[in-house]
């Protein structure tokens, strides 16, 4: 995402980040982080934006295994 313009204030500049959220009721139960999300923000008004980050089997066992 090289070229972005915030929608609410025009601003060309962003940070970009992610986090992990659980969904479905084994996730719940098992404090499984199973959904990944990209985040971009606007450096000047904060306005963000979501974007679902695919994940593995691999690694929703690894998350699953660490908890």
């Amino acid at each position: 995402m090289e070229k972005w313009e915030c929608p609410k204030c025009k601003n060309g500049e962003y940070e970009k980040d992610q986090f992990q959220a659980t969904g479905g009721d084994f996730a719940k139960v098992f404090d499984v982080q199973n959904k990944k999300f990209i985040t971009i923000s606007c450096t000047k008004c904060g306005y963000t934006e979501l974007y679902k980050k695919g994940t593995t089997a691999g690694m929703n066992i690894f998350d699953f295994l660490m908890n």
